[in-house]
């Protein structure tokens, strides 16, 4: 009787590492859109002392905590899978 080798039920951690980075790429667009109305509700629940500063200095922290979010995955996304070395590709 032929016996049957079998396949591993999960995915190697480097590959399933970057699928998942693959996802937080495609879900940021989404998360970006959602944080930048976020001042839009506040002005709709009332006036609580949030000025227009307040929403400009919430809006340029948002807009650089998304950009230093997207250079980590852009970053982390250049690195080999198969390696495993942390080496980047040339």
């Amino acid at each position: 009787m032929a016996t049957r080798v079998k396949k591993p039920v999960f995915l190697e951690r480097a590959s399933y590492r970057q699928r998942r980075l693959q996802d937080m790429a495609r879900i940021l667009p989404v998360l970006a859109a959602v944080l930048f109305v976020l001042p839009l509700i506040w002005k709709l629940t009332g006036n609580d002392g949030r000025g227009t500063s307040d929403v400009m200095i919430y809006l340029f922290l948002i807009w650089s905590g998304l950009i230093a979010v997207a250079a980590i995955i852009s970053r982390r996304l250049k690195l080999d899978p198969e390696s495993g070395s942390g080496k980047e590709e040339g």
